[in-house]
C-alpha cells in the first residue's frame, strides 16, 4: 500500500515480452531517508548499531554495492578474481532501526522500486558452487548493465533478461554472536531468491528490538538455483518500505507475496528438510488465512502449491519455497 499518495514518483520504464514492447507506468513513493553504499556491514548480529532509526511506514532509499564489496570492476581479471577475499563479500547496507519492532511482531517490507546501475559480474570461485568438485579453474564474466537495459549480454548469441532483486535481505538475530551472512537463516540472509523482486512484499520474524533491517547482495540476474555460486553480481539503488505488524500471525522464517501468489520459504542442510518446511509453513498460512482444515490444505499443496529451489550453494543451508497462486481462491478479496 502507498501511503504517501501525494508525493510519489512516476517511473516509466520500457519492459520487453518476447518480440513486443509495452510502456509500464510504475508509482513509487518518494524516500523519506536516504542511505549510500558506505553504510554497510557484512556479518550478523544483533549487536550492531544501527545506521538509521525510523518509525514504522518509512520509506528508504539505499544505495548497495556488489558482492564483491569493490574489489572486482568492469574490468578485472582472472587475476583479480584469484585474489578474491571473502571477508568483505556481501556488504549489506543497513541495519534500520524500526521504532516499535519488538521479538514476536513482523516486519513487512515493500519492495518499491530497483534500479541497476551500469556494470556487473558472474564468476566460478574454485572451492564454491554446487559443483565445486567438478570445476576447478577460475573464471570471470563482466557485463555492461545500465537502468535502461532489458538484456545482458553473456555472448553474441545469448542475451538474458535482467531481473534485479536482493539477494539478501534479513533483521538482525537474536544473538551477540558474528555470524556469516553465506548462508540464509530463520532472520532471512542471502535468500538468493530471484523471484523477490521490485512490487514483492517480504515479511520477516522480528528476532530483536527494533528488527534491524538490513538488504544487498544486489543481482541483475539469477537462475533458480544459483547453481555456479554468483548471480549477475551488480550494484543497485533500491526504494523499500518498512511496516511492523502487529499482533497477527506469527513466522517461523520469510514470506513474501505478489499480486500473483503468496510464498513461503524454508532453509534446510538438505533440500528435503528445506522442502518439508517450505510445505509446512504453507500448510500453516492456508490453516491460519484460509481457515482450512490441515488435511484439506496438505491437499491443497499437492494440488497447487509449487516448490522452487531458490539456492543450493549457500552452504550449509539450502532454500526451497513454495509458491501458492492467489487466483485459485474466488472468494478471497
Amino acid at each position: 500500500m502507498l501511503k504517501k499518495s501525494l508525493s510519489v514518483f512516476l517511473l516509466l520504464t520500457v519492459v520487453s515480452c518476447s518480440t513486443k514492447k509495452e510502456d509500464i507506468i510504475r508509482v513509487f513513493p518518494k524516500p523519506d531517508y536516504i542511505l549510500s553504499q558506505d553504510q554497510t556491514h557484512n556479518r550478523w548480529s544483533s549487536t550492531i548499531e544501527p545506521v538509521l532509526r525510523v518509525p514504522s511506514g518509512s520509506v528508504i532509499e539505499v544505495e548497495t554495492e556488489e558482492a564483491s564489496d569493490k574489489q572486482l570492476d568492469i574490468n578485472s581479471t582472472l587475476e583479480d578474481l584469484q585474489n578474491l577475499s571473502f571477508d568483505p563479500i556481501h556488504p549489506l547496507t543497513g541495519p534500520v532501526y524500526v521504532e516499535e519492532a519488538k521479538p514476536g511482531d513482523v516486519l513487512k517490507v515493500t519492495l518499491h522500486h530497483i534500479e541497476m546501475k551500469d556494470w556487473g559480474w558472474t564468476a566460478i570461485v574454485p572451492g564454491f558452487g554446487f559443483l565445486a568438485e567438478e570445476f576447478t579453474d577460475p573464471y570471470l564474466k563482466t557485463f555492461r548493465l545500465g537502468p535502461n537495459r532489458d538484456f545482458a549480454f553473456f555472448n553474441d548469441d545469448i542475451r538474458i533478461p535482467l531481473k534485479p532483486f536482493p539477494g539478501v535481505m534479513g533483521v538482525a538475530p537474536a544473538t551477540t554472536d558474528s555470524l556469516s551472512t553465506i548462508p540464509p537463516r530463520k532472520n532471512g540472509g542471502n535468500m538468493d531468491d530471484p523471484n523477490m523482486t521490485a512490487g514483492t512484499v517480504v515479511y520477516f520474524p522480528v528476532l530483536v528490538e527494533g528488527a534491524l533491517f538490513s538488504i544487498g547482495d544486489t543481482h541483475a540476474a539469477q537462475g533458480l538455483g544459483e547453481v555456479c555460486g554468483t548471480a549477475i553480481e551488480a550494484p543497485m539503488k533500491i526504494i523499500y518500505e518498512v511496516e511492523v505488524i502487529k499482533n497477527g500471525r506469527t513466522i517461523e522464517e520469510p514470506q513474501y507475496e505478489t499480486d500473483e501468489y503468496y510464498a513461503v520459504t524454508g532453509f534446510g542442510t538438505t533440500i528435503d528438510e528445506a522442502a518439508k518446511k517450505a510445505t509446512r509453513y504453507m500448510i500453516d498460512y492456508l490453516v491460519d488465512e484460509k481457515g482450512m482444515s490441515r488435511n484439506d490444505a496438505y491437499a491443497l499443496c499437492s494440488l497447487a502449491g509449487d516448490l522452487k529451489i531458490a539456492e543450493v550453494v549457500d552452504v550449509p543451508h539450502m532454500l526451497v519455497t513454495m509458491h501458492m497462486p492467489k487466483d485459485i481462491f474466488v472468494n478471497s478479496k
